[in-house]
């Protein structure tokens, strides 16, 4: 499906980079301090897991499912797509390592949430993003707990600003092309 090829680009995207930079994600750039783009992510992030969340407790499959999904859509056609500048910027630095913690984080969280739904998916990338660099880390990702994302990550009015951008945005694509 779409979603999943999705996911896997931006997960491949991560991988690539984060390996041809030998990215250390210990090296932490306080969220706070990090780029509005960056905390609308986490803001995004916490916002799903939420959603999710209910909506499992609800017995709401499907509407896990579309916030799942939602998400990736939007850290691959709104983070990554206007970052990737500062991924591939040659010299180190703290806005690029924001912008691999930013992502590594969203990549790390919401392949947990996917795993109900994507089994296999969620284990590959779990044995790669987790396991390959933290040998005490559960065997699974199904052993796993639920993730937690920081109620300090919850932004509920950036992410009204970003909605109303991504709302101007769209109107300009669409009158650009009815006018050709």
């Amino acid at each position: 499906s779409s979603f999943v090829n999705t996911f896997w680009n931006t997960y491949g995207f991560f991988v690539l980079y984060a390996r041809l930079d030998e990215v250390d994600l210990s090296h932490d750039v306080a969220p706070a301090s990090r780029p509005e783009i960056d905390r609308w992510a986490l803001a995004l992030l916490a916002d799903t897991e939420r959603r999710v969340r209910e909506s499992l407790d609800g017995y709401d499959a499907r509407g896990a499912g579309v916030a799942i999904e939602e998400f990736i859509d939007q850290l691959s056609n709104w983070y990554v797509r206007r970052n990737r500048r500062r991924f591939w910027k040659s010299a180190a630095g703290d806005d690029k390592q924001s912008a691999y913690l930013t992502l590594y984080e969203c990549l790390d969280t919401v392949h947990r949430l996917m795993a109900p739904f994507t089994p296999f998916l969620s284990e590959h990338v779990y044995q790669n993003l987790v396991r390959a660099v933290d040998a005490e880390a559960p065997e699974s990702v199904h052993m796993t707990a639920w993730p937690e994302v920081p109620a300090a990550y919850r932004d509920p009015d950036l992410l009204f600003e970003f909605d109303v951008v991504q709302k101007v945005v769209g109107l300009g694509r669409a009158a650009r092309a009815q006018t050709g």
